[in-house]
């Protein structure tokens, strides 16, 4: 049964009725990019055939009620709950974000029954919780017939992320969740949030891309990835600029010499560093020579680990074996702190890198990790 039957068999379970539709979003694997979105840089994501799929219908008055396949509970929530943020807690807070969001925003939002099924893995840096998001989004402004263009759905999103729930993520989740196309990366400059949908052929290429779960999940909603924006944002006001991006790459030793400690250093040059190898890859991927981009991956995941120190040992040691079995490239991608590994491989090659991997993770005594080989989807899209 697919995750879309999934959601339209648990409405009916729940509520004895169908749902009036049911509307998906996607999980996303950033190429390259890494903690440069709330730092008003690029970024390079793609989204994942695996999705999140909201099944509902109008509900009257202003209450909501959202079942979940996941946990199997069943959650209400009316006015009173989205008149302040937070006051829906656990996985139910996102809905509950994007009712806050829509109302903030002066939307009146139609009250829902839903249902919500997913195959976007938990905890595993794919962006679970931006794909319930878009999915309850398009769900609600369909029910209600609101005007909201795609281009202004990912800051609501990210706003009910941010300031309901609690959680300091950038742009960049919500916008490949919404805007990606398949067969395309997603080239987004969070500053201006222009959009340019680069070509990325993988089969034309013979190449695939290995997403590696390292099942060492990491959080969001926690003090290392604050910790992380905390200190960009006091960089930049040391440096006098309004974000990191401002920073340019000539010249960029004699700036950081400016900065009063090492540790500051470090994430400054990750971050400058990081958004001028988003650019070079784009130009790569528009001269259609996907295989080159491989060191610009592997420079990417040496910076997040030396100078971010956002990696664990799951994930170098998933990098490591990868590129001994032949990967082309191979990075962690996502917030850090446990998480997935993409790699870049040979068609034909994959299986190959993948058991090199678990054999690695077998001599170092961590779980084994799991993996799959994906292909650049679509965004959130009504399904019927």
């Amino acid at each position: 049964m697919t995750v879309a039957d999934r959601a339209a068999a648990g409405f009916h379970q729940v509520y004895a009725q169908p749902p009036a539709g049911r509307w998906a979003a996607p999980g996303r694997v950033n190429l390259i990019g890494e903690h440069t979105d709330y730092n008003d840089g690029f970024v390079l994501p793609f989204a994942l055939p695996l999705r999140t799929v909201a099944a509902a219908a109008p509900q009257p008055g202003e209450t909501w009620t959202v079942w979940s396949e996941l946990t199997g509970e069943t959650v209400d929530f009316g006015a009173a709950e989205v008149t302040g943020a937070g006051r829906v807690t656990g996985w139910a807070g996102y809905v509950a974000g994007i009712v806050w969001a829509l109302r903030e925003a002066g939307y009146q939002v139609p009250g829902a029954r839903l249902a919500i099924a997913s195959d976007v893995p938990l905890g595993a840096g794919l962006s679970s919780s931006a794909a319930l998001e878009a999915a309850v989004l398009a769900a609600l402004v369909d029910l209600g017939g609101l005007d909201l263009p795609a281009e202004a759905q990912p800051r609501l999103a990210q706003r009910a992320e941010n300031h309901y729930v609690g959680a300091p993520t950038g742009i960049m989740d919500q916008s490949a969740a919404i805007r990606c196309r398949a067969g395309h990366a997603l080239f987004l400059d969070c500053r201006t949030e222009q959009v340019e949908h680069i070509p990325f052929d993988l089969n034309a290429a013979g190449l695939a891309i290995l997403v590696i779960d390292s099942n060492a999940p990491h959080r969001h909603v926690d003090g290392e990835y604050a910790a992380r924006r905390n200190s960009c944002e006091k960089a930049a006001a040391l440096l006098d600029v309004p974000a990191l991006r401002d920073v340019p790459t000539d010249g960029l030793d004699d700036t950081l010499a400016r900065l009063p400690d090492d540790e500051t250093r470090r994430r400054v040059r990750h971050v400058v560093t990081e958004n001028q190898r988003v650019r070079d890859t784009v130009e790569l991927l528009r001269a259609r020579q996907i295989q080159q981009i491989g060191p610009l991956l592997v420079a990417s995941h040496t910076s997040m680990r030396d100078d971010f120190a956002i990696t664990v040992p799951e994930v170098d040691t998933a990098v490591e074996a990868a590129l001994a079995a032949g990967a082309l490239g191979a990075r962690m991608t996502g917030g850090g702190f446990g998480g997935c590994v993409l790699a870049l491989v040979e068609a034909d090659h994959s299986d190959t890198v993948a058991n090199a991997v678990t054999g690695a993770y077998a001599r170092r005594g961590f779980t084994a990790p799991t993996h799959t080989t994906v292909t650049p989807a679509t965004g959130a899209t009504r399904l019927d």
